[in-house]
């Protein structure tokens, strides 16, 4: 049987950036291993379960959310055993689920404000993982999610200025002022090494910019841009 999987390619390294920066940031322990499959799980589930509210081929998309959501909540179970306050997180994501299902039901999935929604339920992740860890929210854990938030706000603006808005010149000026503007807001904040991690994202939306590169070239960057993030904020948060 084939999986039905997200086409969304780039939210991959949502599910997995944010997650794994709250893990260092908390600390790891063994139930971050079902907890993060879990997670995963949960995030293929949420896109056929988004796909219901387009009142089309509900049968075949109501089997796969249940394929998913089963073994997504069995495993998440691990870290609630450890520590049943981690559920709040969960219930913070709900409202940004219920956004992005009302766009799922209008056909706006590229809608702005729709990617926004989304950016900010992947990043609470980092916020349970941290709290998994370590057992409470540090000011370091809000610095993982804000950053988190600030590198794929900045990677939506970058994509769009390559496919979608390619010939809107008040998206590119949107995007080259924003990955400007967060170096420096990091810098001013003392965070230099995370100040760095932003470096490679404004190369990119400025050097790219106009260049004939295919989606699939553009997601291969993005890529590897997330890794670069992932190490230098790693290394931020070692640190500290």
């Amino acid at each position: 049987m084939k999986l039905f999987l997200p086409k969304q390619h780039g939210a991959w390294a949502m599910v997995i950036v944010p997650f794994w920066l709250g893990a260092i940031e908390g600390g790891f322990v063994w139930q971050h291993i079902p907890f993060f499959i879990g997670w995963l799980l949960l995030y293929l589930a949420t896109y056929p379960m988004l796909l219901l509210f387009k009142k089309k081929k509900i049968p075949f998309y109501t089997k796969w959310t249940f394929y998913y959501m089963v073994p997504a909540v069995l495993l998440l179970l691990f870290p609630l055993f450890k520590n049943f306050a981690i559920i709040y997180f969960g219930l913070l994501m709900i409202p940004f689920f219920i956004i992005n299902a009302f766009y799922s039901a209008k056909n706006k999935e590229r809608a702005l404000m729709n990617d926004f929604s989304a950016i900010f339920a992947f990043s609470f992740a980092s916020l349970a993982s941290s709290f998994l860890g370590v057992g409470k929210v540090t000011p370091m854990a809000f610095f993982v999610f804000s950053s988190s938030v600030l590198f794929f706000v900045g990677c939506t603006f970058y994509v769009k200025t390559m496919i979608r808005e390619r010939k809107n010149v008040q998206y590119k000026w949107l995007s080259w002022i924003y990955h400007i503007a967060v170096p420096i807001l990091w810098l001013f904040l003392g965070y230099w090494i995370a100040a760095i991690a932003y470096v490679p994202s404004l190369l990119r939306a400025i050097g790219f910019y106009g260049k004939p590169l295919s989606t699939k070239q553009v997601g291969i960057y993005e890529i590897v841009n997330a890794a670069i993030f992932f190490i230098i904020v790693a290394i931020q948060l070692v640190v500290n």
